[in-house]
């Protein structure tokens, strides 16, 4: 019982260090943001920065064999300690408060480090896209569209896709504006009947 109580008071004090933490970090910048914004945005960058570089950190080691040994680990140990505690609420609320906490913060980071990797794929595309000669620059900024837009764009993907089958030459490039163009000589074609 003495270990559950450990734990538990452990889980406790490291949530209230966190909660601290975040507590501390809001009243500082109320203060900050009352002297100037120019020291308000070295600190937000530096806790930015500071962040970011834990979350990767973070989010590496959690993703990592260790990270999990050490998961299983602990528990094995609640499992094989439940007769010891006669498996009573306190034992079970344990793992309950610790998983529970420990998903609660793991959502940030792994969402944090999700942010940033989306981000660095999505410039590295644009730079593909911008450097295409043949491709179209509207797609640069296609995370950025609406739904409606994008199910746009995806149709004229269908009809290009089509278009390209129809095609001999299956080598020949297609862009939205070849299909856009095709679209009003198929319409003049049709009014002229």
């Amino acid at each position: 019982m003495v270990c559950i109580s450990f734990v538990c008071n452990n889980c406790f004090n490291i949530f209230y260090d966190v909660f601290e933490l975040v507590l501390s970090h809001i009243i500082f910048i109320k203060i900050i943001n009352e002297k100037g914004n120019g020291m308000r945005n070295k600190l937000s960058k530096k806790l930015n920065d500071w962040f970011d570089g834990f979350a990767s950190k973070a989010t590496y080691f959690l993703g990592s064999s260790a990270a999990f040994s050490v998961a299983f680990f602990i528990i094995m140990t609640w499992i094989i300690s439940g007769p010891l505690f006669k498996f009573s609420d306190t034992w079970q609320l344990v793992i309950n408060t610790s998983t529970t906490i420990v998903t609660f913060l793991m959502v940030f980071l792994i969402q944090r480090s999700q942010n940033k990797e989306s981000l660095a794929t999505q410039l590295k595309l644009n730079e593909l896209v911008a450097s295409s000669k043949d491709a179209s620059n509207r797609l640069i900024d296609v995370e950025d569209l609406t739904q409606e837009e994008l199910e746009l764009l995806h149709n004229f993907y269908i009809k290009l896709a089509r278009r390209s089958k129809k095609e001999s030459n299956i080598q020949e490039t297609h862009s939205i504006e070849d299909e856009e163009e095709a679209l009003k000589r198929d319409k003049q074609v049709k009014k002229s009947k």
